[in-house]
């Protein structure tokens, strides 16, 4: 099991590697001794062979998300479990750009990807997975997640700290002695929040004295949406990645992170 000091946790990526690139280089310049990205490779963006080179050359451990295990299995869908039939549409034509677009060879890489992984920071047990640790396309949002529940996983799971990302809305939650919950965001797209910059994590801990940071990336998303509509993906997405505002998948949000957006 590897053991670090200071980590960087990166969320979905989304086909984003343009945000990849720039997440890295900052935390490179953040003091950090390691870099984790939590799943879900592909989807929405351009072009998702391209984030897997950026992974390899910067030695970045991966978790397996639901996205990463459809195109591997080459399954029909990317799990999302939408029923409203406007996010099903876009969830398809996703699914169906990143599916023909990731080669073989990644497909396979995919294929031996991780559900989890387990790592020491300072003297705390993390397990990093991607949606929850007992499936990885459940989502856990900040407002409908209760306390006892994320406890109760800690304890089945054997973790001081849990991470995931999946619902791509960062958020983080501490209780007990020295437990706690993080959603590291994704770098694929914005928070919803009316700003093109995404976010990843940064944990640090001192003997079982952790510390989390969200750190905010700009990065060059007028080119990344140029990119978009020469590979002609729906206006929608790019709509996203300018202005910051979820324009599709909206039938996951929960009441308050919905009010929290425009749509």
């Amino acid at each position: 099991m590897r053991s670090y000091r200071r980590i960087a946790l990166f969320g979905g990526v989304y086909s984003n590697h343009l945000a990849l690139s720039a997440a890295i280089e900052d935390a490179l310049g953040r003091d950090v001794d390691g870099m984790m990205c939590l799943g879900d490779l592909g989807a929405f963006g351009p072009h998702p062979d391209r984030v897997f080179p950026l992974l390899r050359e910067h030695d970045i451990e991966v978790v397996k998300g639901n996205y990463d295990d459809s195109i591997a299995r080459g399954l029909d869908d990317c799990q999302c479990g939408y029923t409203d039939p406007r996010d099903n549409h876009f969830a398809r034509i996703s699914y169906r750009y990143t599916f023909d677009n990731t080669s073989p060879e990644n497909r396979v890489w995919m294929s031996n990807l991780p559900y989890e992984i387990r790592f020491r920071l300072g003297d705390l047990d993390v397990l990093a997975c991607h949606g929850s640790p007992r499936q990885t396309n459940e989502f856990l949002w900040e407002s409908t997640t209760p306390t006892h529940f994320l406890d109760k996983l800690a304890t089945d799971y054997s973790a001081d700290v849990v991470v995931g990302t999946h619902t791509g809305l960062r958020w983080n939650r501490s209780w007990g002695e020295q437990r706690t919950f993080v959603n590291v965001g994704a770098l694929g797209r914005p928070a919803n929040d009316g700003s093109p910059a995404v976010w990843y994590a940064i944990l640090q801990a001192e003997a079982r004295d952790m510390d989390v940071e969200f750190v905010s990336v700009a990065y060059d998303h007028l080119a990344l949406a140029k990119e978009m509509r020469d590979e002609e993906l729906p206006e929608e997405f790019v709509e996203t990645i300018l202005t910051g505002w979820w324009t599709t998948c909206l039938e996951i949000l929960p009441g308050k992170e919905r009010a929290a957006g425009r749509f």
